[in-house]
C-alpha cells in the first residue's frame, strides 16, 4: 500500500510539470495562459505563432503521461502491486497536468497527457484514440471538438480492445474530466465562436462570448 501511494504521488508530480509554461519561458514567448482558452497547453502555444514551441509542448506533455505509466509498470513486480495501480498512476499524471502543484493548480486541459497515458496503457487502443482525434481535427479544424469526441469514445475503445475493468475505469474518469475541462469550449462550439486550429486567438478578456 505504501509503495502504491508513493508511485501514484510520483506520477502526479511528474504530471504537474506544465511544459506549455516551461517551454514558453525558455523560448521567451508570451505566457500561454494569457490568450486563447487561458489554459497552458500545446494548442495555446501554437496560437503564439511558434510551431516549434507547440510541437515541443505537445511531445513533452505526452511523454510525461507515457513515463508515468511505464515507470509504474516497471516498478509493479518489484514493489508488489498490480495493473490497477499502474492505471491510477496514469490517471494521477493526468490530474497533475490539470491541477499542477507547481503552478498554483492552474493547468491545461490534458489532451496530450491523456494521449500519452492511453498509448502507454495499451498502444494499439491508444492509436485508435489518436486516430479518432486526428480524423475529427482534420475534418473540422476544431481541436476541442476532436478532444471531446475522443474522450467519449476512448472508454468504448478500451472496453472492447483491452477489457481490463480497472484500466477502463481510469480511462473513463479521464474522459469525464476532459469533457468537464472543455465545458467552455462546448459553449463556444454551440455559439460558433470557438477558435480553429492554426488561427490566432484573442486574449481571454477580449474573447467573444
Amino acid at each position: 500500500m505504501f509503495w502504491s501511494v508513493c508511485v501514484v504521488l510520483l506520477a502526479y508530480l511528474l504530471g504537474s510539470l506544465s511544459f506549455a509554461v516551461i517551454v514558453s519561458r525558455a523560448m521567451r514567448l508570451d505566457d500561454p495562459r494569457s490568450y486563447g482558452s487561458g489554459n497552458p497547453g500545446a494548442t495555446n502555444v501554437l496560437r503564439s505563432g511558434n510551431k516549434l514551441a507547440a510541437i515541443l509542448t505537445l511531445l513533452l506533455d505526452a511523454v510525461k503521461g507515457v513515463a508515468a505509466v511505464l515507470i509504474a509498470r516497471f516498478l509493479a513486480e518489484r514493489l508488489g502491486y498490480g495493473d490497477g495501480v499502474v492505471a491510477l498512476a496514469g490517471l494521477a499524471s493526468f490530474l497533475g497536468h490539470l491541477y499542477p502543484i507547481f503552478f498554483r493548480f492552474q493547468g491545461g486541459k490534458g489532451v496530450a497527457t491523456a494521449a500519452g497515458v492511453l498509448l502507454a496503457l495499451n498502444w494499439v487502443t491508444g492509436l485508435a484514440c489518436l486516430a479518432t482525434w486526428l480524423v475529427i481535427a482534420v475534418l473540422t479544424r476544431y481541436s476541442s471538438l476532436a478532444a471531446l469526441v475522443t474522450a467519449v469514445l476512448a472508454p468504448v475503445w478500451f472496453h472492447f480492445m483491452h477489457g481490463d475493468s480497472q484500466v477502463v475505469g481510469a480511462v473513463a474518469v479521464m474522459s469525464v474530466l476532459l469533457v468537464w475541462r472543455h465545458r467552455s469550449n462546448i459553449t463556444k462550439l454551440l455559439n460558433g465562436t470557438e477558435s480553429k486550429l492554426g488561427g490566432k486567438a484573442k486574449k481571454p478578456s477580449d474573447s467573444a462570448t
